[in-house]
C-alpha cells in the first residue's frame, strides 16, 4: 500500500517488552516487536496494545520511532498466566472501544495476535455495542490453535475450554486470517476458514542482526565437539528430553563428543530450580550424559545471537510447533537445524539442504541427525545454504511488505462481514468477574 496507515497491533499477553525465556514470552513477542519495527520503518505508525501485568507501568512506551507499546487495563495488574486471562479479554476490549472514538488513536486496520487478541478485537468493533466506533477491518494471526494443542496435550491442555469455539468464531467473523505457514492453513480449512479470506504471510527474521558471524564456524581449531544449542521456553512440549536421549544414544554407539546447551527458563541463577530444568537434568543424570547437557538459562534476544554463533548446530524438537522464530534465527547465522517435522519447520527446514527433518519424539532419529552433522563438510554446507535461504525468503522487510498488502486489502475495502449477523456468532459469553 502506497500510503501510510495507521495500524494496531494487540498482543494481549505477549508484550514486545518482554524478556525471552520467561513464563509465556517467547516467539509472539519477537515477531511482534520485529513487524512493527519494520512497519514504521516503511512509514506507516503502530500501536501495540498489550496488558498491563504491573501498576507501575506507564500507560505508552516508545519502542522505537512509530512504534509505541500501550498498556491496557484488563484484569489485575500483575503478572497472570495466558491460560488465566480469557475473562478479561471482554474489558480489553471495551477500553480499546473507549480509545478508538478518538480520530487520533484510532487504527486504519487493527491486527490481532494470538487467539484473546481476537476475541478483544473483536468485542471492540463487533460482538458489542459501542456508539461512535466505526468498523474497523481486523486482520488475526494466531500463532497457535487450540485444536493442535488439544490433540497433542489432552488432558494436560490448560487452555480454556471455549478455545476451540472462539477460534473457529474468529475464522468467521474477522475480516482476514493472516496464517504463518502451510501446515496452519490445512487446520484453518478444517476449522471452516474461507480460502478468500485466508493469506499466508511467514514469521521473519532480522538478517543484519543474526548474521553468520565473522568465521562462519566457531570451531577454527576444529576440536572435534559438536556443540548443539536447543533454546526455547522451559516446557515438556518443546522435546528437549528428546535431544537429551539422543545423546545417550550417540553415547552407547560410543560418539561421546556432542554436548547440548539448554537456553531459556529463569535466568541463570535460579535455572537449576525451575522443574522442567529439574526434569530434565533428572533425565540427563540417569541416562549418564550429564557432563554434556549445560544450562544457561534466559537470554536476552540480543544474546541469542552470540549463543548461536558459538553452537555447531540447532535442536529444535517439539512435539508441535504452530511456527517456530529460532529455526529462522539459526538459518541466518548459518547454523543448520535438526527439526521435528511439524507445523512452520515444514516449511522453513528444507531437509538435507538446509537442515534435517526428524519424526517428533523420535530419539533415535534425532542421534542419526546429529551423528550426520558431525561432518564439517556437510554441516558447514547446510549451514550456509540455510542463510541463503532465509535472505531470499524470510527477512522482515519482504515479511512486512507482505503484512501491508494483507492489510490494504481490507482497509477501504467494504465489510465482508455485517456487523448485525457479527454480534450473533459469538458463542456463550465468559464470566468477567475474574479468575478462580
Amino acid at each position: 500500500m502506497g500510503t501510510s496507515m495507521r495500524i494496531g497491533m494487540i498482543s494481549e499477553h505477549a508484550s514486545p517488552l518482554a524478556v525471552l525465556g520467561e513464563a509465556d514470552a517467547g516467539g509472539q513477542n519477537v515477531h511482534v516487536a520485529a513487524l512493527a519495527r519494520r512497519l514504521a520503518a516503511d512509514g506507516h505508525h503502530v500501536d501495540v496494545y498489550t496488558r498491563r501485568d504491573d501498576a507501575a507501568l506507564p500507560c505508552r512506551v516508545p519502542l522505537t520511532d512509530g512504534v509505541d507499546v500501550v498498556h491496557v487495563d484488563a484484569g489485575p495488574p500483575r503478572p497472570l498466566p495466558k491460560d488465566e486471562l480469557l475473562p478479561w479479554m471482554d474489558a480489553f476490549g471495551d477500553e480499546l472501544a473507549a480509545r478508538f472514538t478518538d480520530p487520533a488513536v484510532r487504527p486504519d486496520v487493527l491486527h490481532a495476535h494470538f487467539w484473546m487478541s481476537g476475541v478483544a478485537a473483536l468485542r471492540a468493533t463487533r460482538w458489542s455495542v459501542h456508539p461512535g466506533v466505526p468498523d474497523i477491518p481486523v486482520v488475526q494471526t494466531f500463532h497457535a490453535l487450540g485444536t493442535v494443542k488439544r490433540r497433542h496435550q489432552g488432558d494436560a491442555d490448560t487452555s480454556p475450554p471455549a478455545r476451540v469455539d472462539l477460534e473457529a468464531a474468529l475464522c468467521r467473523d474477522v475480516d482476514l486470517v493472516v496464517a504463518t505457514c502451510q501446515d496452519e492453513v490445512r487446520e484453518l480449512h478444517r476449522m471452516g476458514a474461507d480460502d478468500d479470506r485466508l493469506r499466508v504471510v511467514p514469521c521473519g527474521v532480522d538478517l543484519g542482526v543474526f548474521t553468520p558471524g565473522p568465521h562462519g564456524s566457531r570451531r577454527p581449531d576444529g576440536d572435534g565437539t559438536l556443540r548443539v544449542l536447543s533454546l526455547g521456553r522451559l516446557v515438556e512440549r518443546k522435546g528437549v528430553a528428546t535431544v537429551i536421549e539422543a545423546l545417550a544414544l550417540l553415547a552407547g554407539r560410543g560418539r561421546s563428543d556432542v554436548e547440548l546447551v539448554v537456553a531459556g527458563g529463569p535466568p541463570a541463577a535460579g535455572v537449576h530450580r525451575d522443574p522442567e530444568a529439574r526434569r530434565l537434568l533428572d533425565l540427563a543424570l540417569r541416562a549418564g550424559v550429564a557432563d554434556r547437557v549445560r544450562f544457561v538459562g534466559a537470554l536476552s534476544h540480543d544474546q541469542v545471537p552470540g549463543l548461536l554463533h558459538d553452537v555447531d548446530a540447532v535442536a529444535c524438537t517439539p512435539w508441535y510447533e504452530p511456527f517456530g522464530i529460532v529455526p529462522l534465527e539459526a538459518a541466518a547465522c548459518g547454523r543448520p537445524v535438526v527439526a521435528s517435522a511439524v507445523g512452520g519447520m515444514l516449511d522453513t527446514v528444507v531437509h538435507d539442504r538446509t537442515g534435517l527433518l526428524v519424526p517428533p519424539r523420535d530419539p533415535e532419529a534425532v542421534a542419526d541427525a546429529l551423528e550426520r552433522l558431525s561432518d564439517d563438510r556437510y554441516r558447514h554446507r547446510l549451514g550456509a545454504a540455510a542463510r541463503v535461504r532465509a535472505e531470499r525468503s524470510y527477512g522482515w522487510a519482504a515479511v512486512a511488505r507482505q503484512t501491508a498488502d494483507a492489510y490494504a486489502e481490507v482497509v477501504g475495502a467494504p465489510s465482508t462481514r455485517g456487523r448485525p449477523d457479527r454480534t450473533a456468532t459469538r458463542p456463550a459469553p465468559v464470566p468477567t468477574g475474574g479468575v478462580r
